[in-house]
């Protein structure tokens, strides 16, 4: 039976409520959407594994709030029911210098814990993005009420000119990388 992955890809269009981060003329939700596109693509190309992404088009808009739209996307992956969680993002900060990828879970020595842990361990591996860490954060909604293991990537910082050209050319890098965390972490090889 295939592993069920629900790839949430963060934030709405522009022009909607639940919008991302800015940058250096970067833009979260488009960058999200489509690392989450290569990565459904890499899993579903593997017969281990069954996806399912929150924005299947790049005009999918979830909810009517900030709120509702972070409710629609666990509701989505609960009722599936997905086994695992991963919530794309790109993360800002306005001094520029800030840099790297962080990875948020609930709770360490858990399944999304080590998960992460090989996401991150390949993110490293594959790309010029700088490890943060694996952190907790027990106040996002994603993390808090999905009912399987769930984490949060932050790829990297739009507001960081290094980063920023890491997040604008090499999406499909990211999303591979990402992917062989996760086989990483089943054991399995690439096929």
């Amino acid at each position: 039976m295939a592993i069920k992955i629900f790839i949430d890809q963060g934030h709405n269009p522009t022009g909607y409520h639940n919008t991302g981060a800015r940058g250096l003329g970067l833009i979260e939700e488009d960058i999200t959407y489509q690392v989450g596109i290569y990565l459904a693509n890499l899993l579903g190309a593997d017969r281990r594994f069954s996806v399912l992404l929150s924005r299947p088009t790049h005009t999918t808009v979830l909810g009517t709030s900030n709120a509702t739209s972070l409710a629609e996307r666990v509701r989505m992956a609960n009722e599936w029911p997905a086994d695992y969680f991963i919530s794309i993002h790109a993360n800002a900060n306005v001094n520029p210098a800030i840099n790297g990828a962080e990875i948020y879970i609930y709770q360490y020595n858990t399944q999304a814990h080590w998960l992460a842990q090989h996401i991150m361990d390949a993110i490293v591996q594959f790309t010029a993005l700088k490890n943060n860490g694996i952190r907790i954060n027990q106040s996002l909604y994603v993390l808090r009420r999905a009912n399987m293991p769930s984490l949060l990537i932050e790829m990297g910082y739009l507001t960081n000119e290094h980063d920023a050209a890491i997040l604008r050319d090499n999406q499909w890098l990211i999303a591979y990388a990402i992917y062989i965390g996760i086989l990483n972490y089943f054991g399995f090889e690439p096929i």
